[in-house]
């Protein structure tokens, strides 16, 4: 017999950048000055991420696009990259995601895409903490307590070693 089951999203949604914490309003003007930083002459779709580690550093990342589709990278596996391989003990609190295109930064806030969901799962794995998600727009952000609202279903190294941890 099937079972229906039901995912539930939690969030907090803000309608104005000011409405922010201090910490998380600084990680947003991060993510937003990396976006500036973005390579991207095929879409124009310029992305900055900002993670704040423990310690209080923050560290950005910004999309850079490649001709040959799809060996470019999103802003928020190369600020994870950028941790994890320069920081590997200070682990990652949050981290704020900003986009602009030419007209500006977008009107909605951005969620990461699927591989970037992935990629901050592993980094919560690998922690063993969640990390805050503050997704802005231009006026407008959602705060997430961890990535498992985002990727409820996660596919993780249980999966590879089953029985083991």
């Amino acid at each position: 017999m099937s079972e229906k089951r039901i995912i539930h999203i939690k969030f907090s949604e803000f309608r104005s950048l000011s409405e922010l914490e201090k910490d998380d309003n600084e990680l947003v003007s991060a993510a937003r000055e990396a976006s500036g930083k973005a390579y991207a002459p095929y879409s124009g779709f310029m992305v900055g991420a900002a993670i704040r580690l423990n310690s209080g550093k923050i560290i950005m990342g910004a999309n850079v696009e490649n001709a040959a589709f799809p060996s470019g990278i999103c802003a928020e596996r190369s600020a994870i990259s950028n941790s994890v391989s320069n920081y590997p003990d200070d682990y990652p609190v949050a981290i704020a995601v900003a986009a602009r295109t030419a007209d500006g930064f977008t009107e909605d806030y951005v969620s990461p895409c699927g591989s970037c969901r992935q990629v901050i799962a592993e980094e919560e794995t690998r922690t063993g903490r969640e990390i805050r998600l503050i997704l802005s727009g231009r006026d407008t952000a959602a705060v997430i307590s961890g990535i498992s609202s985002l990727l409820p279903l996660q596919f993780n190294k249980q999966h590879l070693r089953p029985g083991r941890p």
